[in-house]
């Protein structure tokens, strides 16, 4: 089982990593040639990165910041 870990991010921060995925994504469905992985291997990735994506934009938490003066 994998280890579950929490973290808050701002709106921008989660729309980073969103355009981050988009990426991955894109190079795992492009990738060619020798380095080109097995594809049950590549639909296991590309499922993890839907699932990670789906979790970003449901559970985004938006938490405000408490400054103690």
């Amino acid at each position: 089982m994998s280890e579950m870990i929490q973290v808050e991010l701002t709106t921008t921060q989660r729309d980073l990593l969103l355009r981050g995925l988009q990426f991955v994504r894109s190079s795992v469905k492009l990738s060619i040639g020798p380095s080109r992985i097995p594809d049950e291997q590549r639909s296991e990735q590309l499922e993890a990165i839907e699932t990670l994506e789906r979790q970003l934009r449901e559970d985004l938490v938006i938490q405000p910041s408490t400054h103690l003066s």
